[in-house]
């Protein structure tokens, strides 16, 4: 490629001159190419071992004038055909013109400005990604590419060097990270070492420092483990390789790929070595701790960050921290843990003023909201700047009149609608639901402002009066609400809420009842959300209700299971309202819909908040607080269960050993994740967590789990068996009591199942929240998010191991393969879809993978992925008859004709020709010369109007026709060789032509030719005589010939009455499959276009064509006795009224003794799944340690 000219002094250290001219030289350096000697190896190494600031291009041309000293670099090229091209448009373009200049200089300056002006043309016209990434590094994206056979769709995302263990030996190399492997090289003195890893395929991914591996990084898969250390910065490597693994596991997971975040913005100065990929990584990583921070929504972007001071006027000093600025808020959080933290929406926002600088208040902007605050910032390093972009995004927000005051600058904003919804729509909103106006009502309304529950909470509306008794707890809690109020005097209220410790303390004492369902939302950043989407609830209800989908049959089992014994559930409002939010979420989230569990969890917030406030706080629980928690397979709380038992290592050794043994802590876990405790907890003690959670977050859940688990340790140590345990941890659960409670008590189903004649003592709930944080208060969120990350990987790669296990039970019975055999073919069958999810395909991943069916049916993979595995796997090899014997068999296998087969049918296919018997392989056999496997010319065009016609939407069928549907499959399928349809000529040469090609590689090669020749006259003549029988005497049907054939006719007639213009075609067919020469270009496609639809190419073959010298002298080709009969039949068509039956086929294969031991063979399938594992690395390795001249034709 063309680089800016850059002046070089030493032009012939380690370089070779390869061409020249007056004005330019062309040089490849030593090491590279071929020879070079122990300076060529020694050079080799430097450039793989030195810093990629210092490693150079292969190739490069240089500039010269005249007796100067000086060289000019102005370009340099990966492979021989790159350069040659630029010095080639060099000497066409440039040679002529500069002979013209009388000066040296004036040369020079032409040369470089000519070279600048290219840069600047190809920059103006390039792919706008390209654009952004450095010269240095598109240079190693290639290099990337061809060193491990990549294709263009794999990214790069950045590169290393570093050393990669291999045995005791270090190799130092380079690391390449791409969105979808992991990549190692190494060339040290001849000796090569080439790695690749996939993402999907890592199961453990760990940074750790021991005697033999120094500051090394472990990548585990399955199989093996590989060890990289040397890293110039391991921490940036790591956490690069965490978020593509992350990538990964999100792939598997959900099926989505990585898409490239493409509205980042420019960098205001290039990067060096820093690819559009990996700024976009670091990006997406900040928005994440930004949004877990702060509890953003998901579509919220950080714009940027800065420190400052932030004035608290409750403790009358400034706080150090930093400023955060996104799309919607500006948020401040303080150097030191939860001094205070600041939230400000933009739609609160009434004035924005830069106040007069000072040496006590450097740099001052003062912001001010709808509810009477105003946040004094300070210390601000680019204010102006700040000021700008804060204003860039008001006016995104809001309609704003900017008001210029000439002593402070500022700005105040008039805000023109009360509410504007947010111009950004949350990931998983169904499509454009419509969001009513005031005062508008939808027919068959099912959720209306005027209902109970859509102003108040149920527990306010089913209240009862308090006893005496309860005199004192509720002095209690009327001096809570006091505190509270006390607490939004000197703090805010609101969104806008000064958080400090303070906050915390309250939240850890106790929330009022009547503040609950508020600052529920507050803390969960609901309260935002639903700011945002007014009336988005409302119209989701009246879209949802009515329709009945298996989430809302879940939802009608489990609406009485809700907290049965809470009277606000003991009615038909309770449960509609429940009934209503669950409704609206499984609409709006069709990926979770619904999952159980989450009707305990939404039942206890309808008790305090209305329907919209409970459904978006939620939305809050489901897709950020607890992600993954309530998808189908429960992952993220099983992610949480592995980091519980995790923390039990780590801080109750003893126990863990002890409950590892009984296998209690993933059995008592689950529920208490999914459930918040709500399930194992008497309500009023629960709600207790629940409060401190939307506060602290999932870290307290981990906090009261291991604080359970500390207070009974005795006891489970002295457990003998799973059901004591669980015993002991229920009915301690069981006791758990709120003393402060004002509410009449509950009883707890749990509790009056478990209790004894002597229960426990009871706890109190503050007891025990106040031991966890004492005990275990050290728990960091950033730690527990680092252990969620190594648990992810285990928990969904155990899913797609148990996937796998699950796959090849339901499929062992009906094929011959071993258990072994098919869980590697379904590893190679996966990988096959996998790839087709970041390498693009015909079809999109979503239309290729289906979470709801059966894992069996799940992965499908297309006509050319299949292709791949055939020609890999298959015991029939054809050499150039293979795609489009391939191409037939996914035809036949394709039963539903969505050009994609599962796996039951690609191992239906495979299973019948290695380990079939004669009979089952003939039969499939024939089979593929049949229609679907074959098209003819007339099939074909009577399929394509019906292929237009599929793509029209069909309509629904009734339960009856998938019952019918049921039965059939039920039924035992008894398929004769009778059934089978009979084979016209066409097909039969066809057959003829592919069993020619499948013998061409076997060590029987000549006997099997004879065999197949015996039989095809064998079966010409059957053919034949079945015609006269079938036309019973009567004239032959005429065929219509064209007018050349037509002159020939009657020379064909006087030929052998026995079949001999048969046996001239199935001739022609068997030597042209011999002598037939590779295309230019051997694509499936065209193979499987030329077999649909061009009519048999041989049956009009030139005799002119057959060299019969180059068959061999005992090869049997019937009917060629002389060249002047092939010419006299050269225009031989196929017969019409022509027909064979399988049953002919069979019998006539059997009188072969060379076809039935063929056909009789079992073959190995383990061999070639070894060899189709190991394919990609075979074609990955390069020919020569001293050729180092990857060309473009190399791979």
């Amino acid at each position: 490629m063309w680089i800016t000219p850059e002046e070089v002094l030493l032009a012939n250290a380690l370089w070779v001159s390869e061409r020249a001219n007056p004005y330019f030289i062309l040089q490849r350096r030593k090491g590279h190419g071929r020879g070079g000697g122990i300076t060529g190896l020694l050079v080799g190494t430097l450039d793989v071992v030195l810093d990629s600031s210092a490693r150079v291009a292969p190739y490069r041309i240089l500039h010269q004038t005249g007796e100067s000293q000086i060289f000019w670099n102005i370009a340099c090229g990966s492979s021989r055909k790159e350069i040659t091209e630029h010095w080639e448009w060099l000497e066409t373009n440039l040679l002529q013109t500069l002979s013209i200049f009388d000066n040296d200089d004036d040369i020079t300056t032409f040369v470089k400005g000519k070279i600048q002006g290219i840069i600047a043309e190809e920059n103006k016209s390039g792919k706008p990604q390209e654009d952004e990434d450095p010269g240095k590094f598109r240079e190693a994206e290639l290099k990337m590419r061809k060193l491990f056979g990549m294709p263009e769709e794999e990214k790069l995302v950045n590169y290393y060097p570093c050393s990669y263990w291999k045995g005791r030996v270090p190799r130092q190399g380079w690391i390449y990270l791409s969105v979808n492997h992991l990549c190692f090289y190494s060339f040290l003195l001849g000796k090569e070492v080439s790695l690749v890893v996939q993402w999907t395929d890592v199961t453990q991914l760990d940074k750790n420092a021991t005697l033999v591996f120094p500051e090394s990084i472990r990548v585990s898969t399955r199989g093996t483990e590989h060890f990289f250390s040397m890293f110039l910065n391991i921490n940036e490597t790591f956490k690069l390789m965490e978020q593509l693994a992350n990538i990964a596991m999100r792939q598997l997971l959900d099926n989505e790929s990585f898409s490239a975040d493409r509205s980042l913005p420019k960098p205001c100065k290039t990067l060096k070595n820093v690819s559009a990929l990996k700024r976009d990584l670091d990006a997406r990583a900040k928005n994440e701790r930004y949004r877990a921070l702060f509890r953003l929504t998901q579509d919220e972007r950080l714009d940027g960050h800065t420190d400052c001071t932030l004035w608290t006027p409750f403790a009358k000093m400034h706080v150090v921290g930093q400023m955060f600025v996104s799309n919607n808020y500006i948020c401040f959080a303080s150097r030191e843990e939860d001094l205070c933290q600041l939230i400000i929406p933009l739609r609160e926002v009434t004035i924005v003023e830069k106040a007069d600088s000072s040496s006590v208040l450097p740099s001052p902007l003062s912001i001010s909201t709808k509810n009477k605050m105003t946040f004094l910032f300070a210390n601000l390093k680019d204010r102006d700047f700040l000021v700008q972009r804060i204003s860039d995004f008001l006016q995104r927000t809001f309609f704003v009149i900017v008001i210029v005051n000439e002593i402070n600058t500022s700005f105040h904003i008039c805000h023109c609608f009360q509410e504007n919804p947010s111009p950004s729509t949350p990931p998983s909103l169904p499509p454009s639901p419509p969001v009513l106006g005031l005062g508008e009502m939808p027919q068959n309304q099912h959720y209306s402002p005027s209902l109970p529950t859509a102003k108040k909470g149920l527990l306010q509306i089913y209240q009862q009066d308090v006893p005496e008794e309860l005199g004192p707890k509720v002095t209690r809690e009327k001096m809570k609400e006091e505190s509270w109020n006390i607490h939004f005097f000197e703090f805010g209220r609101g969104v806008c809420m000064y958080r400090t410790s303070k906050t915390r303390e309250l939240v850890l004492n106790g929330i009022p009842e009547s503040l609950r369902g508020e600052l529920w939302l507050l803390f969960s950043g609901a309260q935002n959300e639903m700011a945002t989407h007014t009336g988005y609830y409302a119209s989701l209800v009246e879209q949802a209700m009515g329709k009945c989908t298996l989430a809302t049959e879940e939802i009608e089992r489990d609406l009485h299971r809700s907290m049965p014994e809470h009277h606000a559930f003991q009615n038909e409002m309770g449960i509609a309202a429940l009934r209503r939010v669950l409704t609206a979420y499984a609409y709006r989230n069709p990926t979770i819909g619904y999952c159980q569990a989450m009707n305990i969890v939404t039942s206890v917030l309808l008790l305090y908040c209305t329907e919209e406030e409970a459904f978006w706080l939620l939305v809050a629980l489901c897709e950020r607080m607890l992600p993954d928690y309530y998808n189908t397979r429960v992952v993220g709380a099983l992610v949480d269960q592995g980091v519980f038992e995790e923390l039990t290592r780590e801080c109750l050794p003893l126990l863990y050993e002890h409950m590892q043994d009984l296998g209690v802590i993933s059995t008592i876990s689950l529920s208490w994740f999914l459930t918040l405790f709500l399930s194992v907890m008497p309500f009023d003690s629960a709600v207790l967590l629940v409060d401190c959670f939307f506060y602290e977050g999932i870290k307290v859940i981990f906090q009261v789990a291991l604080a359970v688990l500390h207070a009974n340790m005795d006891q489970l140590l002295s457990c003998s068996d799973e059901g004591e345990a669980m015993t002991i941890l229920g009915r301690y659960l069981d006791n758990v009591v709120n003393k402060q409670t004002v509410s009449s008590p509950i009883p707890h189903l749990h509790a009056l199942l478990t209790s004894g004649n002597n229960p426990p003592p009871e706890i109190d709930v503050f007891e025990l929240i106040k031991a966890s944080y004492e005990k275990f208060g050290s728990l960091r969120a950033d730690v527990i998010e680092q252990m969620r990350f190594k648990q992810r990987l285990k928990v969904i790669q155990s899913l797609e191991d148990t996937a796998k296990r699950s796959v090849v039970r339901a499929i062992m019975t009906e094929s011959a393969f071993s258990i072994e055999e098919l869980e590697e073919l379904y590893v190679l069958f996966k990988a096959k879809h996998i790839m087709s999810c970041y390498w693009g395909a015909s079809s999109t991943a979503a239309e290729r993978h289906d979470p709801s069916l059966p894992y069996l049916e799940q992965y499908r993979i297309d006509s050319g992925q299949f292709t791949q595995l055939f020609s890999a796997l298959a015991p029939w090899s054809c050499g150039l008859h293979t795609n489009t014997l391939s191409s037939r068999l996914f035809r036949l296998l394709d039963q539903n004709k969505d050009s994609l087969i599962n796996f039951k049918e690609f191992v239906t296919g495979l299973s019948g020709m290695c380990h079939g018997d004669m009979t089952e392989k003939l039969k499939l056999l024939y089979r593929l010369h049949l229609p679907p496997g074959m098209f003819t010319v007339t099939e074909t065009l009577r399929n394509r109007p019906w292929k237009e016609c599929n793509s029209v939407k069909e309509k629904p069928k009734d339960y009856k026709y998938y019952l019918r549907m049921w039965a059939k499959e039920k039924e035992p399928k008894k398929e004769s060789i009778k059934d089978l349809p009979r084979m016209n000529q066409e097909q039969f040469i066809e057959m003829c032509k592919t069993l020619y090609n499948m013998f061409s590689e076997d060590p029987m090669e000549q006997e099997l030719y004879h065999g197949i020749a015996t039989v095809a006259s064998l079966l010409l003549r059957i053919g034949e005589v079945g015609k006269k029988f079938t036309n019973n005497g009567s004239k032959k049907t005429e065929v219509q010939l064209p007018p050349a054939v037509d002159a020939l006719q009657p020379e064909r007639e006087d030929s052998s009455g026995e079949g001999g213009s048969g046996q001239s075609l199935v001739s022609k067919a068997l030597a042209e499959a011999q002598l037939e020469t590779p295309p230019a270009t051997a694509a499936g496609s065209d193979e499987e276009a030329k077999d649909d639809t061009s009519v048999s190419s041989y049956s009009v073959v030139s005799a002119g064509s057959l060299q019969c010298e180059d068959i061999a002298d005992d090869t049997v080709l019937i009917g060629c006795a002389s060249g002047d009969a092939v010419d006299r039949r050269r225009g031989s068509v196929p017969d019409a009224d022509w027909s064979i039956t399988f049953e002919q086929v069979l019998a006539s294969f059997l009188t072969e003794t060379s076809l039935v031991d063929y056909f009789e063979k079992k073959h190995d399938i383990q061999s070639k799944i070894t060899a189709c594992k190991s394919l990609r690395a075979v074609e990955r390795q390069i020919s020569t340690s001293s050729d180092l001249d990857f060309s473009l034709n190399t791979h």
